[in-house]
């Protein structure tokens, strides 16, 4: 009976370490020394980082092109695609009902589990604007941190539990209706 007990307990723990490991993102090769993602991009690249081939879809209404991944980890990386396949705004995003956590993102961040206090120590030097989120946003009364890096914005959206959900990396002020 005691070895059966034993035999369980080790399982469940094998279980418990499983279900809550945290992932890597896999980009490695698409940051610099200082963790910042390397813009522009290739599809072509991002997909060799990730191991996972890029769906490409063209929106009739606006005229763009897109790409996404989606990963064996459960993260999703977004873009919109210019002119040779060229990357120049990624988003990296995993969704809310996803309790996962995913390491190797650009700036050492960790989704879900990098939290808002954290972000603000971290990035207190690019003047970060901190707004909440609308209740018809992506993520229903999460908080936004919006800093400009370079020649880059930064958003980082959270949901209502003070986790970081997604991060993009764009040329422009996101659109503040989308989110």
């Amino acid at each position: 009976m005691k070895t059966k007990a034993f035999t369980l307990f080790i399982l469940f723990q094998f279980l418990l370490v499983t279900a809550f490991a945290q992932k890597n993102a896999g980009l490695d090769i698409l940051l610099d020394k200082n963790a910042e993602f390397i813009l522009p991009q290739t599809t072509d690249k991002i997909s060799a980082a990730l191991r996972t081939k890029a769906i490409i879809t063209d929106n009739e209404n606006d005229g763009e092109r897109y790409a996404e991944w989606i990963t064996s980890s459960g993260l999703g990386v977004y873009t919109n695609i210019g002119d040779k396949k060229t990357v120049n705004d990624i988003w990296f995003s995993i969704p809310d009902d996803k309790n996962i956590i995913i390491s190797g993102l650009p700036f050492n961040l960790v989704l879900n589990k990098t939290t808002i206090d954290e972000a603000m120590v971290k990035f207190k030097k690019y003047n970060v604007k901190k707004s909440k989120l609308s209740d018809g946003s992506f993520y229903s009364n999460g908080t936004k941190l919006l800093f400009k890096k370079g020649g880059h914005y930064i958003t980082l959206s959270y949901n209502d539990q003070n986790l970081l959900k997604s991060l993009s990396i764009m040329r422009f002020i996101p659109d503040p209706a989308a989110g």
